[in-house]
């Protein structure tokens, strides 16, 4: 496993009345790169694989399971999961290698996830983000650009979203997202 080369500790950056700016706590990321029969791997994780680009899915069976994943692109998943299952999924799949090739790579020392919530997160999220928030459906996802950077947001209720940042990136994307916070706090409605 990577070891966590992040500096970012959890907890919120900006917290207003519009909204809420967090990072999140560290978790296992792998990334997944398969084609053809999926079923094998599906085995493995204890969960069906989306099928359709911004498709999430949530199981697993590795350790009792809470594996998220997102299909990304035609032969690419991310999946998270608590940093103590990361060896079991690699484990789990590496056995299965042989029989169906795919490339499964811990990426968890990559990232760090900003949290965005708040009556008005959609609406700070598109000061940076050229993608019509409105248009990513409560479960999904999108990979996407902010800000010039790729990240890739999930959208986990009207109001909340998480979206993951390489590391690099964190200083200036949470500056300006905090920044934004506290813009669209002071407008008067």
């Amino acid at each position: 496993m990577n070891a966590p080369i992040s500096s970012f500790p959890p907890g919120a950056l900006a917290d207003t009345t519009a909204a809420r700016v967090a990072i999140a706590p560290a978790c296992g990321r792998l990334s997944l790169r398969a084609r053809g029969d999926l079923a094998p791997l599906e085995a493995a994780l204890g969960l069906a694989l989306p099928g359709r680009i911004g498709q999430r899915a949530q199981g697993g069976t590795v350790q009792g399971g809470a594996i998220q994943t997102m299909r990304l692109g035609p032969d690419e998943w991310i999946l998270q999961a608590p940093e103590a299952e990361v060896a079991g999924i690699l484990a789990a799949c590496a056995a299965l290698h042989a029989s169906h090739p795919h490339s499964l790579v811990d990426v968890s020392g990559r990232e760090v996830t900003l949290l965005v919530s708040g009556p008005r997160a959609a609406e700070l999220l598109s000061i940076g983000c050229p993608r019509d928030i409105d248009s990513v459906a409560v479960g999904e996802g999108r990979r996407t650009l902010f800000d010039g950077a790729t990240v890739v947001l999930w959208r986990d209720a009207p109001d909340a979203f998480r979206m993951d940042v390489w590391n690099s990136f964190v200083p200036h994307l949470a500056d300006l997202l905090v920044t934004g916070c506290r813009e669209l706090a002071a407008e008067t409605v």
